[in-house]
Parts: structure tokens; sequence; C-alpha cells
């Protein structure tokens, strides 16, 4: 079997058409490297143990983060020498470019351009977990995946969407610096307005910030679900992407 499997969910039918532009960008990817490729409905979830379905109730998102992570596990162990996760609204527009990092482990790069309380444009950089690379005998899968868990068993509290997913991994990756797929950005709706609009101002901040140019991106379907940018302006930025293979 090949060496790499590449893994997506989403729940089915899709809620945005432009969400298979995203999905097809990954298979086309994945099959041109000749990795191989799952897609994960509902059973996304079969892994979790009855304490932690129950602790994510009602928290989608939360649940999936740690399933992602229970499922490159799973797949490690059953062979492959290593796993990449990408979100179904992950978009890679340079498939030839977009190549995994040589390290045992890689998260992906955010930088998340907005207005501060000001009104002035900021760009906050951190790491996200669209993308997660995992190869066997990475160090940092089980302490991750432990972490999680716990975190999510103890806290009593309220929790954050993000929770276990980009907060834990922006507070760990801020004190042991993780490796990053620098490539595999994240683009906030300012940026995506950037993209649409040919704002220099956007733009500039954002290519100055990123340590490498993208060649894939998330595109946070949050976006669209908060109204932030419509599901014709997702699409037109992804047909620009492609065409275009960068963000100029």
């Amino acid at each position: 079997m090949p060496d790499t499997l590449v893994i997506q969910s989403h729940r089915d039918p899709l809620p945005y058409a432009w969400l298979q532009a995203c999905l097809s960008s990954v298979q086309g990817w994945a099959a041109g490297n000749r990795f191989d490729y799952r897609f994960l409905g509902d059973e996304l979830f079969d892994l979790l143990d009855g304490q932690i379905i129950q602790r994510t109730q009602g928290q989608v998102v939360i649940a999936t983060d740690l399933a992602r992570l229970l499922h490159i596990q799973k797949a490690l162990e059953q062979g492959y020498q290593c796993v990449i996760w990408l979100d179904a609204d992950f978009l890679v527009f340079n498939p030839t470019e977009f190549k995994p990092v040589d390290m045992p482990y890689a998260l992906g790069r955010e930088v998340w351009v907005q207005l501060n309380n000001k009104g002035r444009l900021q760009a906050y950089f951190r790491v996200h977990n669209a993308f997660l690379m995992f190869r066997l005998g990475n160090p940092f899968l089980a302490f991750y995946l432990d972490t999680a868990q716990r975190l999510l068993v103890q806290n009593t509290g309220s929790m954050p969407p993000q929770f276990i997913g980009p907060k834990l991994l922006s507070a760990l990756h801020n004190i042991c610096q993780c490796p990053v797929q620098e490539t595999a950005a994240m683009l906030s709706p300012l940026t995506i307005k950037g993209i649409l609009n040919d704002d220099p101002n956007t733009i500039d901040l954002f290519c100055r910030r990123s340590l490498q140019m993208p060649v894939a991106a998330n595109l946070c379907i949050s976006s669209v679900s908060r109204g932030d940018i419509s599901s014709q302006e997702m699409q037109l930025v992804i047909d620009g992407l492609l065409s275009r293979k960068s963000l100029t």
C-alpha cells in the first residue's frame, strides 16, 4: 500500500457547493502524489469513547478535533508511514508546489489578518490544525492526544470551540516551537476580501508576515456561516486561486 494516507471528513450532504471544489483539489493532489485518500462522514466519531462523547455533546468542533487525532493514530498503527489530515474547506491551489515538509510532524500556519480596536490592519501569527501531518514514530502525536483527552475530561466549565485545536496547539507551539508546514495557510475573511478586491494593503501584510508563500489554504467555512463571506465570494476566490495558483 502507499506510504502516505490523506484523511478528510464532513457531514453529508455538503452545506455549500463550493466545498466540493476544495475536496476535489485535495483528492487530485493526493492522486497526483499516489497517496491513499480516505473520506469520513459520521464514522469519524466512532473512535470516541462514551465519556468524551458525553463531554463534547453539542460541541461538534471539539469532538472533531479529537477524533481526527484518533484516526491519524489508528492509520499509523495500520502501517502508514505518514498521515495527513486536511479540513474539508482546505484548498490546494498549487498542487505541484504543495509538498509535506521533511519533518516527523507539522502543523499548519495561520496568519490571521483583521482590524484591531483602532481600525488598523493587524496580522496575528499562530498555528492551526486544518492541516496536520504525522509520520510514524513522531514524538508529538501521543503527547498531544493524551493532553487533549485529559483537558476534556478534567475541565468542568464551558469550552470554546478551539479548546483542544488551535488554542491548545498555539499554547504548545509558543513553548516548544513545533514544526510548521508554512505553505499550508489559513485565510481570514479580510484576507479573502483583499484577494477579491485586489487590496494591496491586506495582501502585502499577509505576505510579509508569511514565512513562505502559501500554495494551499484553509478557507474557514465559519466565515460563510457567520455571513462574513458569501458563498458567491468564496466560489470567486476559489476560482481565482486555482487559475492563478497564487494569492496575487
